[in-house]
């Protein structure tokens, strides 16, 4: 069925910024097309079709191309390596579109490497050929033909292709502004500026537009009629309406647009994935991404946002003053966005599924390390494990072994659990703030989303702030433990000194003693006797003793005397031989003569 075209270029005379939808294999189909026009998107763009294979093919064209009357204003985007052929894609799809539009930017390997995508800003006669082709052999005057394009290192030429282009009627140009060799760098905003500068046909931007502020920003530093978005509009549909995160009306919309579209549950899934990327946690986003069926799909989103109408009349009750709508709706919505990232509260009999309460994988690690702190804390400090055994068990080989990381595990335990327990002090401040008032009474099961994820920070913040602590004691304790070691053993070693010290000086006092009694306390003569034959006995020991030394003295001065006699008759043996010795020289000495 034929089409009413709209003139698309009335749309840039009005003077506002278009919002288009840019095209995205196997994501910008008629059903995501139809969810981004019911916020606020301008201008829509097909998936890049591949126009040879459209012409070949009719089941091609059936499965590349779908539209209904609701899918307007509607560029389809070809890649073509030829005027003619994409002429021909152009004719075949303009009673069901606004405009075509030819891919020059695709940086990818394949459609280069066949003479598509982002080769073409390299060839600006071609592409001045293919625009020609399509402004001559189109019936519809009001019909559109423009290209998207990446820009190259020396800026000259891409303005030179953009005039060319221009030149040859072209209607208006997308600029993605990023070399072909680029992917995530910064866009280059002011080579963007430079060709709308040259140019008296539109310009729309193209690159990093993922919200609203986005938007308006990089009209102001460009100039542009037009900003394209790609990935922001993925994970968030709405945000052209001034969402900052995808709205839970958007969520069902697009389950019912799907399911009324027979939209394939791999596309389906995927854009749902994206959609809830940013307003879920990790393991919510495990157990969804995990869903094999649109059935499964469905189910989770009733058990864990509840069902449509419930939602919307909740959120009508708590934006009465701003109702919900489907078109023009411009208003700050963050508590909703933040409302819609919680889930709902626990009931046991099954009205609605248990709350992921489970902690996330590094949650659970840091409290598996206090339990951890906890236990060894508890043996450290058992009554019948002395410091001194502590001591050894430290000094052991593994304990030295370890030692040698021990200062740098420890500081980088510090830094990691300041790190959580900086994140989830930011989250507690988060949601803090958030669910008192009146909205708390008129829409309540709303708000225990929020205190649930603000008790899950409060959580956290407990634990890693309790590990942070007993990880400095535990530090602390085992130093104590090595400290009291050495101070008990140091004073042991004092105490057996101080034993023998005491041991010795009892037993000189003990003989002192001993003697004084004998001495000095003895009563009667026949202590007085006993004392003077103990005396007398001692004496005539000391004499026997002396007498000793005597005789061994006179022996020792008789064997000197002895011991001198024999040296001298030595030293006269030695005079009497020495002469002898002489004489013979001498007798010699005349025998020679």
């Amino acid at each position: 069925m034929k089409m009413t075209t709209t003139n698309m270029m009335d749309m840039f005379e009005e003077g506002k910024v278009l919002k288009i939808c840019a095209p995205m294999v196997r994501y910008s189909k008629l059903a995501f097309r139809s969810l981004v026009r019911k916020f606020d998107c301008d201008i829509c763009f097909t998936p890049m079709i591949v126009a040879p294979d459209f012409m070949r093919s009719v089941k091609a064209r059936d499965s590349e191309f779908t539209t209904n009357e609701a899918d307007r204003p509607l560029i389809v985007q070809f890649a073509a390596s030829d005027a003619q052929t994409l002429a021909d894609a152009a004719c075949v799809v303009a009673p069901f579109s606004d405009g075509v539009d030819l891919n020059c930017g695709c940086p990818q390997r394949w459609a280069m490497s066949d003479g598509y995508g982002a080769c073409l800003i390299n060839k600006p006669e071609l592409v001045k050929d293919m625009v020609r082709h399509v402004r001559n052999q189109v019936d519809n005057p009001n019909y559109t033909a423009s290209i998207k394009i990446r820009i190259h290192k020396d800026l000259r030429r891409t303005v030179d292709l953009c005039q060319k282009a221009e030149a040859a009627g072209v209607s208006w140009i997308t600029v993605h502004g990023r070399t072909a060799e680029e992917r995530h760098q910064p866009v280059h905003f002011d080579a963007i500026k430079t060709i709308k500068d040259s140019l008296s046909v539109p310009v729309v931007a193209n690159g990093d537009i993922k919200t609203l502020r986005d938007v308006e920003t990089t009209h102001q530093l460009t100039g542009v009629d037009g900003v394209m978005a790609a990935r922001g509009l993925l994970s968030n549909p709405a945000m052209f309406a001034g969402y900052n995160e995808t709205p839970l009306e958007c969520v069902w919309d697009w389950v019912d647009l799907a399911t009324n579209q027979g939209t394939p549950f791999t596309c389906f899934h995927q854009h749902l994935i994206y959609m809830l990327e940013r307003v879920s946690s990790q393991p919510e986003r495990k157990v969804f991404n995990s869903l094999q069926s649109t059935a499964a799909v469905i189910d989770y989103l009733h058990n864990t946002y509840g069902s449509p109408d419930t939602q919307t009349v909740g959120l009508n009750v708590m934006y009465d003053v701003i109702p919900m709508r489907r078109k023009g709706r411009r208003r700050n919505n963050c508590l909703q966005s933040l409302l819609f990232s919680f889930q709902p509260p626990v009931s046991l009999f099954g009205c609605r599924r248990t709350v992921f309460l489970e902690m996330t994988l590094q949650w659970t690690a840091v409290a598996l390390f206090l339990y951890v702190e906890i236990g060894v804390l508890l043996i450290l400090c058992l009554p019948f494990i002395s410091a001194t055994r502590w001591q050894c068990i430290f000094q052991l080989r593994i304990w030295n072994k370890m030692a040698r990381f021990w200062n740098k595990f420890f500081l980088a335990m510090i830094i990691i659990l300041i790190v959580l327990f900086l994140d989830a002090l930011r989250e507690v401040r988060k949601y803090s703030g958030v669910g008192n008032g009146k909205e708390a009474n008129l829409h309540p099961n709303m708000f225990d989303h929020l205190h649930m994820k603000l008790f899950r920070a409060q959580r956290n913040l407990y634990i890693s702030g309790f590990t942070l602590f007993l990880w400095l004691v535990l530090r602390r304790v085992i130093t104590l433990i090595n400290q009291l070691a050495t101070e008990s053993g140091t004073t042991a070693s004092l105490q057996i000194k101080a034993e023998c010290a005491n041991q010795t000086a009892k037993k000189y006092m003990e003989d002192n003693e001993l003697l004084k009694q004998t001495l000095m306390y003895g009563k009667g003569d026949k202590a007085t006797a006993e004392g003077n034959e103990l005396l007398r006995s001692e004496v005539e020991k000391l004499r026997g003793e002396l007498k000793g030394s005597e005789e061994a003295l006179e022996k020792s001065q008789s064997e000197m005397e002895a011991m001198k006699k024999q040296s001298v008759g030595l030293t006269k043996e030695y005079d009497r031989l020495l002469k002898e010795h002489q004489d013979l020289q001498e007798s010699g000495d005349k025998k020679d003569d």
